[in-house]
């Protein structure tokens, strides 16, 4: 079994993270989210021109005629850059459950949509076009696949919140040394690594899960959304500390991070209850 990301995914992955490192730098990103619409409508278009709207839409209907493997990629990379577009309210909610012919208007860039599921809230009402329902049926099918993206995104977070606490320890000093030579600064920012890996093994096992339409997709995407989130959480929380004041002030862009950490762990059930689905699975 081959476990490495082919070619296609690793190029998909450099052109995500040179287009969303060029677009949304992170002063960038605070400017947007203080704006009235909270986001850049214009992106939207962008990622349609990048063919990342339509990646699992049929080649028939305008799409790439991928997979959700490949759509995994730019769900961490989107979470690594906060995105603030409908983008997993769109692609990792909302197009399963659309006819081709929305999916088609969605891979152009032409429309943006969320889902009302199992009564769970739709994410970015405010940021979309429509919101559709999902029947029972359709309702089981589409919820490993929104749990495997925010467990995704989490890891992005994650990811990008530790990219900034090591950055800031190299950087920062305290008695003529940089900070990140003091254990008390070292090993959390260490923790937060080991946990950002485990957790991106188990997001890309629901990845794959999901991908080939396994039976254990909703076990595997249970597992993800919980340890991710989580995760994403824990990693926000340590790198603030590790910036020490300027860390806790409104103004640093880690508190951004961390509040979309915070709901993500929060979007359809804290992990307790996903917990709760493995070991039913387990001792079934």
């Amino acid at each position: 079994m081959q476990f490495a990301f082919s070619e296609e995914q690793e190029l998909l992955r450099n052109q995500a993270r040179e287009y969303l490192t060029g677009r949304f730098p992170l002063e960038r990103i605070a400017a947007l989210a203080e704006s009235e619409r909270g986001w850049d409508p214009a992106t939207w278009r962008e990622l349609a021109e990048l063919g990342w709207t339509g990646v699992s839409v049929s080649e028939e209907q305008g799409g790439a005629g991928l997979g959700f493997l490949e759509e995994a990629v730019l769900f961490e990379e989107l979470g690594r850059s906060l995105y603030l577009g409908p983008y997993f309210a769109t692609v990792g909610l909302a197009l399963p459950a659309l006819d081709p012919g929305e999916q088609a208007a969605v891979a152009r860039g032409e429309r943006t949509w969320t889902l009302a599921l199992n009564g769970i809230p739709a994410p970015d009402e405010d940021k979309v076009d429509e919101v559709a329902s999902a029947d029972d049926g359709a309702a089981e099918r589409i919820l490993p696949r929104a749990l495997t993206a925010l467990a995704l995104e989490a890891v992005g977070i994650a990811q990008r919140a530790l990219e900034l606490g090591v950055e800031h320890a190299k950087t920062r000093e305290q008695f003529g040394k940089p900070i990140g030579v003091y254990q008390a600064v070292s090993h959390k920012l260490a923790d937060t690594f080991v946990e950002t890996e485990l957790a991106r093994s188990l997001a890309y096992w629901a990845a794959w899960c999901v991908a080939e339409d396994d039976p254990q997709a909703p076990v595997a995407a249970a597992a993800a959304k919980s340890h991710a989130s989580e995760t994403a959480v824990a990693a926000c929380e340590r790198s603030i500390q590790v910036h020490g004041g300027i860390g806790f002030t409104w103004e640093h862009v880690l508190q951004r991070f961390y509040k979309r950490a915070l709901w993500i762990e929060a979007y359809g059930g804290y992990g307790a209850a996903h917990r709760a689905t493995v070991a039913a699975h387990l001792f079934d």
